[in-house]
């Protein structure tokens, strides 16, 4: 655990002491800012019509007119720029010549990779909890449902885990953070959109797509409930990963 420890206080340090952290934290707050205010606009236009009119649309609510969608569109800007903050994670160590520095401490491939990996997840959860200003502001405001924001948080947290575990193992794969940052994008990708086909497959296939979409195991987190099967599929999505990483830096220890 120490180890780890130091590994993690390390890698937390750099993504601090760079430009790193502060450039994605500021790009991922710009956009997710606007998203908000272009969700909660058009949610205000609305509600403003349907006073208007005289009668209220069914459906229109704070958490179906603004949470779900603007929780939804941070789970597409994560995809885009957490694949910044993991392609260096290791393959910026094998450039500088530093990995084969670190293989000669005694420091488990485990330590080594748990700690780059939660650095990063500290980092991304540092990202999220600024945007909490925004559900923030609908509680200061008005009365919307605390539930499904606290489990949508939840499954961005579990979401962008998975993709920063992918990003270490595509950044142990190779001394070159560009190409460990379009891997990490383009496995990312495929989890994200591999539901949408869904349709024009049969049922069974549908349902093995589906099950394979990482948006589709999003979907509960959004609506306020925590199904055993999505987190689980998250977790498992992680894990799965980080041991891959784990193999990959065992491979590459070998072959020096």
């Amino acid at each position: 655990m120490s180890k780890t420890s130091a590994i993690y206080g390390r890698e937390l340090r750099y993504f601090f002491q760079s430009v790193t952290a502060y450039v994605v934290i500021s790009i991922f707050l710009v956009i997710s800012g606007y998203f908000f205010f272009s969700i909660f606009r058009y949610y205000n236009l609305l509600s403003l019509q349907s006073m208007q009119s005289g009668f209220a649309p069914g459906g229109l609510n704070l958490i179906d007119g603004v949470v779900r969608p603007l929780l939804g569109n941070i789970s597409i800007i994560i995809l885009l720029l957490l694949p910044l903050l993991t392609m260096r994670l290791i393959a910026e160590e094998k450039k500088q010549g530093t990995f084969e520095l670190l293989s000669t401490y005694p420091v488990s491939d485990i330590a080594a990779v748990s700690g780059k990996f939660l650095a990063a997840l500290t980092v991304y959860a540092v990202m999220l909890g600024c945007t909490l200003l925004y559900p923030g502001m609908l509680l200061f405001f008005t009365e919307p449902e605390t539930v499904p924001i606290v489990t949508g948080y939840i499954g961005l947290l579990l979401m962008g885990a998975s993709f920063i575990a992918m990003g270490t193992f595509f950044s142990s794969l190779t001394d070159n953070q560009i190409i460990a940052g379009v891997a990490t994008f383009g496995a990312s990708l495929f989890f994200l959109i591999i539901g949408w086909g869904a349709p024009f497959v049969g049922p069974k296939f549908a349902a093995v797509l589906a099950q394979i979409s990482i948006l589709y195991h999003f979907e509960s987190f959004s609506k306020g409930v925590i199904e055993t099967s999505d987190a689980t599929y998250y977790i498992f999505l992680t894990f799965f990963f980080l041991l891959l990483t784990v193999r990959s830096l065992e491979s590459t220890r070998w072959k020096s």
